[in-house]
């Protein structure tokens, strides 16, 4: 028999849950994983078990933050040409925002 696998905690999660999301809803939950900076089974347990998700500034996370502020400006540009505001848009900046807000609160004299 093979040794358990034993989380940071002690735990020995045995247990695999499941489930299945649209492909937009899959892109949403992506993004809001790569701005927490957390694994995705991480971000979704903590999620799902409502439990405060603590973003930790690191590269990945400035370079997701880079990556979706790139997206508002394309989307911005687009909207200038006169097309219409998407809810993908304002669902991205609300997840920035808060994002920020927490890092905001995380760093030290910047």
């Amino acid at each position: 028999m093979s040794a358990k696998n034993l989380d940071r905690k002690n735990r020995f999660r045995s247990i695999t849950v499941g489930f299945r999301v649209s492909p937009e809803e899959n892109k949403e939950l992506n993004r809001a994983v790569a701005l927490s900076g957390l694994p995705k089974q991480e971000y979704c347990y903590r999620r799902c078990m409502e439990r405060e998700v603590v973003v930790q500034p690191n590269p990945r996370v400035q370079k997701a933050l880079r990556k979706q502020m790139e997206f508002i400006l394309a989307e911005l540009q687009r909207i200038a040409a006169g097309e219409d505001v998407q809810s993908e848009l304002l669902d991205t900046i609300n997840l920035i925002a808060v994002t920020m807000n927490g890092l905001k609160g995380g760093e030290s004299g910047e």
